[in-house]
């Protein structure tokens, strides 16, 4: 059985649906190991908590990048963790952690990336007019937003759009496209040419 390790800042939305699709067998052969948050308020680690999961906080104020990033990766490694799921972590990893969990780092953006990296992707897609917007879930590298696409999914710009409803319509693939991506990463079915993830089967 493989063990996920998912860190949050806040109320982790798509922790929950990662965790739904464990608990439905979408997710199969797996267990969240540890959820992990670096503010002790944020509400996903009461959820963890309300479903009987392990989870932890431990902060980040005050500490150097590095030095709170060592933290975090001794608990995921005392917690025997496979894949490493961010969900609402709102902290860059410095290129030390990457490197401790190599095309084992997954992250979720909401837009198609390359497009609208960093904070606040769906207003951007909506102030720059784009017609189709959508989520990428993606290997975590040194930058930001950067590593290879695993899974994407489209969602059209509506007329009638605004920032908050596009934003609840990329949320609902976000949760699909996670689960999606964690059983083809965790399958090992695929290689990484150059920034391409291909495919071994079409089974997934």
């Amino acid at each position: 059985m493989k063990s996920l390790g998912i860190l949050l800042s806040g109320r982790g939305s798509n922790f929950v649906a990662i965790a739904d699709s464990v608990d439905a067998g979408r997710i199969a052969d797996v267990r969240i190991a540890v959820v992990i948050s670096n503010q002790a308020d944020a509400p996903g680690i009461d959820t963890a908590r309300q479903r009987g999961l392990n989870a932890s906080v431990i902060p980040s104020k005050g500490k150097l990048r590095e030095e709170h990033d060592r933290e975090i990766v001794a608990a995921l490694k005392q917690h025997n963790v496979d894949l490493v799921c961010l969900t609402g972590y709102m902290r860059l990893l410095s290129p030390w952690f990457v490197q401790q969990f190599p095309h084992r780092i997954l992250n979720i953006h909401p837009s198609l990336l390359p497009a609208f990296p960093g904070l606040e992707a769906q207003e951007q897609a909506f102030a720059y007019g784009v017609r189709v917007s959508g989520c990428t879930v993606h290997f975590v590298d040194e930058e930001l937003d950067h590593g290879a696409i695993i899974v994407q999914k489209t969602v059209p710009v509506l007329d009638g759009d605004n920032e908050h409803s596009l934003a609840v319509r990329i949320l609902e693939q976000e949760h699909i496209a996670y689960t999606e991506a964690i059983n083809i990463v965790l399958s090992g079915n695929f290689e990484i040419l150059g920034r391409r993830l291909i495919r071994k089967n079409s089974r997934l």
